[in-house]
C-alpha cells in the first residue's frame, strides 16, 4: 500500500470534522504532563469540544480550500486541534482557561464562525460568555423591571392601595395652604 493511501483516511477525518466546525483553535500541547493533558481532554468532552493531535502535514491538506486554510502559518511544531460544532467560544475559553493554569500550553491561532485570528484574538473570544450565560443574562435583565415593577404593587396594595396614597396626599396639600 502506497503511503498516500494510508494517509488519506486521516485526511478525510480532519475534514469531516472541521467541516460544520463553527470554531476550530489550535494550540502547542509540548510539555504538559500526562494528568494535565488529561484533564483538559476531560473539560472539553464535557463541553462537546473534539480534541485530537494530527500531523501538520495532514490538517494542512484538510485545511485546503476551507476556512481552515488561514491557520497554514500556525502549524509548525506539534501541533493538537479543537474543535466545536455546537458553541463557537467553548474550545478558546477551555484551552485560554487551562492555559493559565499550566503556562506549557501555547494556544497557536484559530478560526471562529469562518474568522480567523491568532492568539491574541483567541484570548478575547476566550473572554465571551457562551450562548446559555449570555441567554441568562438576558432573560435575567428582562425580568428585572417585572420583578420590580410587581414589588411597588405589591407595597401599594399592603398599604391599603391607591385610595389611601390620594388619603395621605390630600390632607398634606390642605395643610400647606392653611400655613401661609
Amino acid at each position: 500500500m502506497a503511503k498516500v493511501e494510508l494517509k488519506q483516511p486521516v485526511v478525510e477525518e480532519i475534514s469531516a470534522s472541521i467541516k460544520d466546525a463553527q470554531s476550530v483553535v489550535l494550540v502547542d500541547y509540548r510539555g504538559l504532563t500526562v494528568e494535565q493533558d488529561t484533564n483538559l481532554r476531560k473539560q472539553l468532552r464535557e463541553a462537546g469540544v473534539t480534541y485530537k493531535v494530527y500531523k501538520n502535514t495532514m490538517m494542512n491538506f484538510a485545511f485546503k480550500g476551507t476556512d481552515c486554510e488561514s491557520l497554514a502559518p500556525y502549524l509548525e511544531g506539534p501541533s493538537a486541534m479543537a474543535v466545536s460544532t455546537t458553541d463557537a467560544t467553548a474550545p478558546a475559553r477551555i484551552l485560554c482557561k487551562f492555559a493559565k493554569d499550566a503556562p506549557k500550553l501555547e494556544v497557536k491561532g484559530g478560526v471562529v464562525e469562518g474568522i480567523a485570528y491568532d492568539a491574541a484574538g483567541i484570548e478575547n473570544i476566550a473572554k465571551i460568555p457562551s450562548r446559555e450565560e449570555l441567554l441568562s443574562r438576558l432573560l435575567g435583565s428582562m425580568q428585572s423591571p417585572v420583578a420590580n415593577f410587581a414589588r411597588v404593587i405589591n407595597q401599594i396594595a399592603e398599604k391599603g392601595g391607591a385610595g389611601a396614597c390620594e388619603a395621605k396626599e390630600a390632607p398634606a396639600q390642605e395643610a400647606a395652604p392653611a400655613a401661609e
